[in-house]
């Protein structure tokens, strides 16, 4: 049976395919002889040389014995398997500490850049699987010392906060007032713009997940995205454009900087 393969395949399947044939040119065994004793199709190999399908493990020890590799085509097999979504937390920071302009759009917590220490202590605590104390407290360091940028007057950072972040009371009441309260003296600066998106008004453009936007000194136009444990930045043109024209709709929806205070404040009122 033809086994069809995915388009843009990854480059250690290509190169374990082409080793593959290679191997087996060398020793002189047919594609239809390896197909036979590892009990696959002769296209099914035939896609796996070309690198159109990884090279499964069966193949690769059928082949290791038949062209006498001693081991070197069988090694492969870690190689072979996905890459993890390592995050780009380290990327991210560095992007962040250099851009001219963030704009940051947040669903359920507040935006790194605007918590407070104990806020963000106890939302560290909460992560799951937990972590040790030391970790947590270098991870609220890293934080606060990332927000001496707001202090930065000639970058302009805009953020678009969804109600229920407001709402979450991580921490507990005073936690929660705290960080109201902190909002509120951030948004003071001339630099900094905050605004409250209000539920209830149906679909909004943020409702798939938190995104920040990042512009250079060069005018690089990059998008951070971040889910669980993993996390994505990039610099592609037309997603930079798409997130940008996404976060301009989600001001339009918010409430305007003053509405937000006022709205702001009056939640911390009833804290």
């Amino acid at each position: 049976m033809l086994m069809r393969g995915i388009a843009n395949p990854p480059v250690s399947w290509r190169y374990c395919g082409d080793q593959l044939k290679s191997w087996r040119a060398i020793a002189g065994v047919s594609r239809e002889d390896l197909a036979r004793e590892s009990n696959y199709g002769v296209e099914t190999i035939k896609s796996m040389e070309q690198g159109r399908r990884k090279p499964s493990r069966r193949v690769l020890e059928v082949a290791d014995q038949m062209c006498g590799a001693q081991g070197l085509l069988l090694a492969a097999c870690p190689y072979l398997q996905p890459e993890p979504t390592a995050p780009q937390v380290p990327e991210y920071v560095a992007a962040e500490a250099e851009a001219l302009a963030l704009h940051n759009f947040e669903l359920v917590i507040i935006p790194g850049l605007l918590q407070t220490e104990e806020y963000a202590r106890t939302l560290m605590r909460c992560g799951v699987p937990p972590v040790r104390d030391e970790e947590i407290e270098n991870g609220v360091a890293l934080r606060m010392n990332r927000q001496k940028r707001l202090d930065e007057p000639t970058a302009l950072f805009n953020f678009v906060i969804f109600e229920p972040a407001l709402r979450t009371m991580l921490g507990g009441a005073e936690t929660m007032k705290g960080q109201l309260r902190h909002l509120l003296d951030v948004d003071e600066q001339r630099n900094v713009f905050i605004q409250i998106l209000p539920t209830g008004q149906g679909y909004f453009p943020g409702m798939t997940g938190a995104f920040t936007l990042l512009e250079s000194a060069e005018g690089e136009q990059l998008v951070y995205t971040e889910n669980y444990s993993t996390s994505q930045l990039d610099c592609d043109g037309k997603r930079a454009s798409s997130m940008t024209k996404r976060f301009a709709m989600l001001r339009m929806q918010a409430l305007s900087e003053e509405e937000s205070r006022k709205f702001i404040s009056e939640l911390s009122e009833e804290l």
